[in-house]
């Protein structure tokens, strides 16, 4: 193995893993046991850690270094993302890296046993892990997990370089490259120098908008503008804007997990990170993927000015924003800017106060779309009671579950879709 002669492959993931193998391979037969077998042993920790992470088995070395092309932010995989190929000098070049990286996947881990005289590689080629663990309870997407895998399936049936090229290239135009490429949902976190990273969220809600009973007059005005912002057509930032437990947050998680498959992708922020909006649209502009910047619960108090970067980004700052970025926001507050009635006697004194008032509107008036979630009348939460009933196999005389429906809702909340859910869920657990 030769990984010091990559080229555009040269930052791979797990370098480190694939260093320590070619040491470990370079140690001559005379070499100290001891020694020989501590670096084995450390080897097989890191690749058994990383199946762990993601699930992997059968042969976990393949299936590293198929995460390890996965994740590989180069210019020929993002060539490829982006514009579906890469072409001239660039090809021939990463075709030179293949011959490199191809001995690595196909690289015997048993030559090590045989050396060391470990006897743990043989279970590391054929390890029987839980590929089906609950992706609930895991580190990383089951998502993730299945495309790696396959991956790793079509580098293993690649009859040569260019062959493993091929698969590499098909992979990284439909699937896309790095973390953007394997991940569906992202928060917002600062590293130890304080630079903005945007990391995934390793299992994002499961949440289908087929789940949200009722609102389907809102649920299709989000969905048309969602339909025509994945297909690269003008759309519009979206305020979800009613009372809580109505269905506003599920229903842009709902959004996710419809069109993910599509090249949505969604990042959380919060309030306290809009300083970092333009740092934010700065690495996701011109990747080949549909950006939602999702704002949960925004409302802000009249001494708060936060709201001021989230203006800028939206529209006023002078840099165009990106075209495969939007916002959506969730809120108790159709006017999001808190106003009081004492503000307006406050306000006696100022010369221009319909400027005042025109500053604390601003803000809700540069989302394009404002969709309103209601709360369900009495009627409407029995019929939501009962569908969620059904669904979850709740097995009630219909006018017995409605009175203790009615009797949960008034002492929980009052009439909302999360107060139906939350008595459904108390019925499910007492069965």
């Amino acid at each position: 193995m030769r990984t010091d002669e990559l080229v555009i492959f040269r930052d791979l993931k797990y370098r480190d893993l694939a260093k320590k193998l070619e040491k470990a391979d370079d140690m001559p037969a005379d070499a100290d046991r001891n020694e020989l077998k501590k670096l084995v042993s450390g080897i097989a920790a890191d690749i058994i850690g990383i199946a762990e992470m993601y699930g992997f088995s059968e042969n976990l070395w393949q299936k590293t270094v198929a995460l390890m092309l996965a994740d590989n932010e180069n210019v020929y995989s993002k060539a490829l993302e982006i514009n579906g190929n890469a072409g001239g000098s660039l090809d021939r070049i990463v075709l030179k890296d293949m011959s490199v990286l191809r001995e690595l996947f196909f690289y015997d881990l048993n030559r090590l046993d045989e050396k060391a005289g470990t006897g743990i590689m043989s279970l590391i080629t054929d390890y029987s892990g839980n590929p089906g663990k609950d992706p609930e309870k895991g580190s990383v997407d089951k998502r993730t997990q299945r495309m790696i895998s396959d991956l790793s399936d079509r580098l293993a049936a690649a009859k040569d370089e260019q062959g493993f090229m091929d698969e590499l290239a098909d992979f990284y135009k439909s699937f896309g490259v790095g973390k953007f490429g394997l991940n569906r949902a992202f928060r917002v976190l600062h590293d130890k120098d304080d630079r903005v990273c945007i990391v995934p969220i390793p299992n994002p809600m499961p949440v289908e908008l087929d789940d949200l009973v009722g609102y389907e007059a809102a649920k299709q005005k989000l969905i048309d503008n969602t339909e025509a912002f994945v297909l690269g057509k003008r759309a519009n930032n979206c305020l979800l804007f009613g009372p809580s437990g109505t269905g506003k947050s599920s229903s842009v998680k709902g959004l996710l997990n419809r069109y993910y498959d599509r090249g949505l992708r969604i990042i959380e922020l919060y309030k306290h990170q809009f300083k970092d909006l333009n740092e934010i649209t700065a690495q996701i502009k011109g990747r080949n993927y549909r950006f939602i910047i999702y704002m949960d619960d925004l409302s802000f108090e009249d001494h708060e000015t936060e709201y001021k970067y989230l203006k800028a980004v939206i529209e006023g700052g002078i840099e165009k924003r990106p075209d495969n970025v939007l916002i959506y926001a969730t809120s108790n507050r159709r006017h999001l800017i808190r106003e009081a009635f004492s503000d307006r006697n406050d306000r006696d004194d100022e010369l221009h106060i319909s400027d005042t008032m025109q500053e604390k509107l601003s803000l809700s008036t540069r989302f394009g779309v404002t969709v309103y979630f209601g709360s369900p009348d009495k009627k409407e939460f029995n019929n939501i009671v009962r569908e969620l009933a059904k669904r979850s196999g709740i097995k009630m005389p219909e006018e017995e579950l409605l009175a203790e429906a009615n009797k949960w809702e008034l002492s929980h909340g009052g009439l909302s879709g999360r107060t139906a859910q939350n008595f459904i869920d108390y019925l499910a657990g007492r069965g």
